[in-house]
């Protein structure tokens, strides 16, 4: 995988070419307010106006802040500026931070398959700590890039090969149940779902652990769908709905560039990060509509429709989780194309019971500029997911309609009951190229976690 310019952001500003903010219809002054009128830069919120010096080469930039300046609106300036050091100017140290940050994703490129990969401009942040910025960013980065590579390049060994350097990093454990051995080790739906696949991609649970000695400290559970590829199963998807499926994986890269965040902070917490790497194939040993299902936790499960495949490895994943007695689980998945109906591409659906988590989320997504949207648990639609020969379906009645509620729903019956639950139905997708938010894999959800965990446990 590749990892981000090691310099994009540094604390030595030599050298580095001012961008300064500039509020709109702020007055500017001699041969700058002259270029400003004739290139009808006037502040405007995203607004940017490259200054020639003397010489005839770039000598700075203005950055349009509107009527109050937002840092994550510097993410796209990576993509703007021309190549080589920059430096905010007219912000405060806070704000100066929170856009380098935003600077830093901005500069993500998916280049593996380009034969001259793209420079970027890069950031200098005058006496601030470089390292958790460009932590944050590249973990992000990582999330995307998984999700960005192919499917035939990134299968369930390619993300246990990416959980094993993760781990391998921070001295955490790691555990690999694969194939027929899921159901030997009690994983009966993650291996119903993935036993299709060819042998080279077979199923497998992974299981990260960090500090689990440490009694002492609460325990926190990530869990990640990873569905590195999902025909629909034989319920096969469209053609068009199949398209952009190499990126079913993306809670599984979610739940890893968390965990490996929350692992390079030193967060005073136990941590165990769960995935599930399946890929949902058609062969002669595909599992069908009308199968029945058993899971880790006992309850058995009739298939409605083979493409609702998340929810089924999810609840051993889960079930695994609980087994941890955790504190606190977040479960990340690219769950339903109900979520995308109801809050569109960009605003992730949050559910969770737990009110504490709800707004401690909430509020740690304002903070750092990563949207969640809290949706209701709504228990009215229970009775969506009773089946007459098995103690649940995976396709809700049609009557209940929400189908990301439902979804959630179902999850709710697997999540741990030892501590807080929250599942984010995120898209891990940019359907809309723009500056510094390229069309292709997205981080949803991931920085609002990291800073809400931050928030709970950080060390006083």
């Amino acid at each position: 995988m590749s990892i981000l310019h090691p310099d994009l952001l540094t604390a030595d500003a030599e050298g580095a070419l001012p961008v300064r903010v500039v509020a709109k219809d702020a007055a500017l002054e001699g041969t700058e307010a002259a270029w400003a009128r004739a290139n009808d830069f006037t502040g405007k919120a995203g607004q940017l106006l490259l200054l020639p010096g003397p010489d005839g080469a770039v000598a700075g930039a203005l950055f349009g802040a509107g009527d109050a300046f937002d840092p994550m609106s510097a993410r796209g300036l990576t993509a703007r500026l021309p190549e080589g050091l920059w430096r905010l100017e007219g912000v405060s140290a806070d704000d100066a931070g929170r856009a380098a940050l935003a600077f830093a994703l901005g500069a993500y490129r998916f280049d593996r398959y380009k034969a001259r990969p793209a420079a970027a401009a890069r950031m200098a942040v005058p006496g601030g700590e470089v390292a958790p910025l460009l932590n944050i960013a590249a973990a992000c980065a990582l999330t995307r890039e998984m999700v960005d590579t192919p499917a035939a390049d990134m299968g369930p060994l390619q993300i246990e090969t990416i959980a094993r350097e993760i781990a391998s990093a921070s001295s955490a454990s790691i555990a690999v149940t694969t194939g027929d051995a899921l159901l030997e080790d009690n994983y009966p739906s993650v291996h119903a779902v993935g036993r299709a696949a060819a042998p080279h991609r077979a199923p497998r649970v992974i299981e990260i652990g960090w500090k689990l000695d440490r009694t002492d400290l609460p325990l926190v559970a990530l869990v990640g769908k990873g569905v590195v590829f999902d025909t629909g199963g034989l319920d096969l998807k469209p053609a068009a709905g199949m398209r952009n499926m190499k990126k079913d994986m993306g809670g599984a890269a979610h739940a890893l560039g968390l965990g490996r965040l929350v692992m390079q902070a030193d967060l005073p917490v136990r941590l165990v990060v769960l995935v599930a790497a399946v890929e949902n194939a058609v062969s002669g040993d595909a599992f069908r509509p009308g199968d029945i299902l058993s899971t880790r936790k006992g309850l058995t499960i009739e298939v409605g429709n083979t493409d609702a495949e998340g929810r089924l490895v999810l609840a051993d994943v889960l079930t695994r989780a609980e087994e941890h007695a955790p504190d606190l689980t977040l479960d990340f998945a690219t769950l339903t194309g109900a979520a995308r109906m109801a809050l569109g591409p960009e605003l992730p659906p949050l559910y969770t019971d737990d009110e504490g988590l709800a707004a401690d989320m909430l509020d740690a997504a304002r903070a750092v500029g990563d949207p969640l949207w809290r949706m209701p648990l709504w228990p009215g639609y229970r009775p969506a997911l009773e089946a007459e020969i098995a103690d649940l379906r995976n396709d809700p009645a049609a009557w209940a309609q929400a189908g990301s509620v439902t979804a959630a729903l179902f999850l709710q019956r697997f999540a741990p009951a030892t501590g807080a639950w929250a599942h984010m139905d995120i898209f891990a997708w940019n359907p809309r190229g723009r500056p510094g938010w390229p069309e292709g894999g997205e981080a949803q959800g991931l920085r609002a976690s990291f800073e809400m965990l931050t928030r709970r446990f950080a060390k006083k």
